[in-house]
């Protein structure tokens, strides 16, 4: 028997990047997974696959079980309520949460230069838009998504919440502000429902990755060859297998007795505490 099997798992932001590929990890495992993406293309957006239905279709066949793709605009409250809806129509309920859904992407969007990372990014001149969407983006989906969601698991006594954070989020930096406060919130946020969930048996944890190797992480910044490598120095980038299995580190038995902790996964990039 596989150590998710009859599980259920939400992964938001799944149609590409490493939200797929937690996603598939998952579904390895014997979980039944919802895919979310913000449109049912948005997954053409960097030529990572033809539609959010095409990547569901490869991992059910890859693996044996039910995918169901659902999409929409997770800043929004109705869009939210919809997704779950459908999610709890097709499964019964949501045993695993893994709010992935964000990015250091601006109002032009990952079509945008730079992949959608704003071009003006600091503490001070970044544009009020760009500050706004980056904070909807990260914070207000993983808040939105976790009043929906996580009411169901206190009833069971039981459910296991991931976060994906980030290693911006936990020092300071000149570039890239809005995305480290929004990440920083997110941690925060997390920390806190791990708090109020504790009596309930349900866990929250975040994973805060480094330099992970995606479509977008090389179509938004400059990229060195020589650290696109998955063995030897740990100063090479990560890759999205390397947060998979974090993740099911954190919605398995492993971690039976941790909760609230914020794991960094860069290859030892920050050595100080959190």
């Amino acid at each position: 028997m596989k150590r998710l099997q009859n599980r259920v798992a939400w992964v938001t932001g799944s149609s590409r990047g490493i939200g797929r590929v937690v996603a598939e990890h998952l579904a390895s495992l014997g979980a039944k997974v919802a895919l979310h993406g913000t449109t049912p293309t948005s997954t053409r957006q960097l030529g990572e696959a033809d539609s959010l239905d095409a990547v569901a279709n490869d991992i059910a066949t890859a693996h044996g079980v039910d995918v169901l793709p659902v999409h929409g605009d997770l800043t929004d409250v109705d869009t939210v309520a919809r997704n779950v809806a459908e999610i709890r129509d097709r499964f019964g309920r949501i045993d695993i949460l893994i709010n992935n859904a964000g990015g250091d992407i601006g109002s032009t969007g990952v079509t945008g230069e730079n992949a959608g990372k704003p071009i003006v990014n600091d503490a001070v001149n970044i544009s009020l838009t760009d500050v706004e969407t980056i904070l909807d983006r990260n914070l207000r989906t993983c808040i939105l998504v976790c009043r929906e969601v996580v009411p169901e698991m206190m009833q069971r006594n039981e459910g296991w919440i991931v976060t994906i954070g980030s290693i911006a989020g936990l020092s300071g930096h000149p570039r890239e502000v809005s995305y480290s406060v929004a990440k920083a919130a997110v941690h925060e946020y997390t920390r806190c429902l791990a708090a109020q969930l504790r009596p309930h048996g349900v866990y929250a944890n975040v994973i805060a990755p480094g330099e992970i190797i995606t479509p977008r992480f090389e179509a938004s910044r400059p990229t060195r060859e020589d650290r696109k490598v998955q063995t030897g120095a740990l100063t090479r980038y990560g890759w999205p297998q390397e947060v998979a299995r974090a993740v099911e580190f954190f919605v398995t038995s492993d971690s039976s007795y941790v909760t609230g902790q914020v794991l960094r996964v860069d290859g030892g990039m920050q050595l100080f505490p959190a």
